[in-house]
């Protein structure tokens, strides 16, 4: 798994791509860390190491790319989704 770091407010998303059951693709993943904020405690606000169900994508790069754009969802516009 291969993973690049990318702010987004007070949070660190970190997307990933790792490679699917008999080699057919990669699957997404992602966890968002808060880095300040909520009484200045950082830590883990999401994890989830199956996004769209676990459908394969043809590349790491497009796997990751899913990631994030989830990530940036999940932050903008679902925050109660985010742990505090």
């Amino acid at each position: 798994m291969r993973s690049e770091e990318h702010n987004e407010g007070d949070y660190r998303i970190y997307p990933g791509a790792i490679r699917a059951p008999r080699g057919r693709g990669f699957i997404a993943t992602v966890v968002v860390k808060r880095m300040r904020g909520a009484a200045d405690a950082p830590g883990e606000a999401y994890r989830h190491e199956c996004l769209a169900g676990g459908h394969c994508w043809p590349t790491p790069a497009a796997a990751r790319l899913v990631s994030l754009a989830f990530a940036q969802e999940v932050i903008r516009n679902e925050p109660y989704r985010l742990q505090r």
